[in-house]
Formats: C-alpha cells, sequence, structure tokens
C-alpha cells in the first residue's frame, strides 16, 4: 500500500483516457518501475464503474422547472475497435436554480426510441414532474417527452435553431446573422 499509494487515480485517469490494462501495465512499469497485475488493474476500474452505476441509478428530485437533454456524438473504443457513440445526456436546473446532471446514456445512434427510454428511467428514479424540457429538432423527440410528462412544454434548444438557420446563409454573412439570430431566438 505503501508503495502504490495513489496508483489507484492514476490508473483510473489513464484508463478514462482509452487505454487498455496492458498498456496501463508497461506504463507504470515504465515509469514507476512497479510491476502491477492486470488483475490488480481489473479490480481498481472495477471498483469505479461500480461507483458510476451507483451514480448512475440515484433517486433524483420530483421537479426540475428546466431540464435540457441532447446528445453528443464521441469516438469509443469497443472491443478494440474505435467507433463513433452517441452519449445521451439529461442537465437539469433544480428548484435551486443549479444544474445537476441528471444523466448519461451511450447508444449507437441517436433516436427518439431510446430517449422514450430515457424519459422513462428519470420518471423511474422519481422525477415527476418537468416544466420546459429543451431538446433538439429530431423528428419525434417532442413526442417521447410528452409520453412520459405530457405537461411538459417542450422547447427547441436556440442553439440547435441558430444552426438549422444558418444552413440556408452562405458562408461570408454567417457571423453577422447569427448574431441577429440570437437576438430574435432569444
Amino acid at each position: 500500500e505503501r508503495q502504490l499509494n495513489g496508483f489507484d487515480e492514476r490508473i483510473v485517469a489513464l484508463y478514462a483516457r482509452g487505454m487498455t490494462t496492458r498498456d496501463i501495465q508497461a506504463y507504470l512499469e515504465e515509469a514507476y518501475g512497479v510491476e502491477v497485475s492486470a488483475t490488480f488493474i481489473s479490480q481498481v476500474t472495477n471498483a469505479v464503474m461500480d461507483e458510476v452505476k451507483a451514480w448512475q441509478h440515484r433517486p433524483l428530485a420530483k421537479l426540475y422547472p428546466v431540464v435540457y437533454l441532447d446528445c453528443l456524438v464521441v469516438r469509443s473504443r469497443d472491443s478494440g475497435v474505435v467507433q463513433n457513440k452517441s452519449v445521451y445526456l439529461a442537465l437539469g436546473i433544480n428548484c435551486d436554480g443549479e444544474k445537476e446532471l441528471l444523466g448519461l446514456w451511450m447508444a449507437q445512434t441517436e433516436g427518439a426510441k431510446f430517449w422514450l427510454s430515457v424519459m422513462n428511467e428519470l420518471k423511474n428514479r422519481g422525477v415527476e414532474d418537468i416544466f420546459i424540457a429543451c431538446c433538439d429538432g429530431l423528428k419525434g423527440f417532442p413526442e417521447a417527452i410528452e409520453a412520459v410528462y405530457p405537461k411538459t412544454q417542450v422547447q427547441l434548444c436556440i442553439v440547435h435553431q441558430i444552426r438549422h438557420s444558418l444552413r440556408y446563409v452562405n458562408w461570408k454573412q454567417r457571423k453577422i446573422i447569427a448574431t441577429d439570430l440570437k437576438l430574435i431566438y432569444g
């Protein structure tokens, strides 16, 4: 324990950067002259995953005045192959006006059907009502929200509205028109 003090954090950081167990083993031996078994590295990363799962299933508040829902496409290593993955995220503004990350979910692609499962999970974790849900213009997305939270006002995200509008503007005029669109959509 004295020799490996603080190594858990280093192992987790290296793992988070996409390094394999063997890569981490080689790095620790090269950098610190310490031989660490693959089993030990797996135990450290599995312990973190238990904490992540507990966070993902924690109970949530009954009410969120505003919830932002969006999906990001990221490059991820899965079984040794790097590919695009969709990371769904729900960011809530609680009754104290503070931001709270409600959850993160991964899937192969973005779709309204998956968003429906996210809405159901939020409901199952205790969210009874959302006043305003802010989302992009994905087809079927507003219907997925309204299926679980029928009284929720669905607001299209201003950033997504501006991006969509700018598709019809030539490159030389985009900066000027984007400034005006922010005022209009705001």
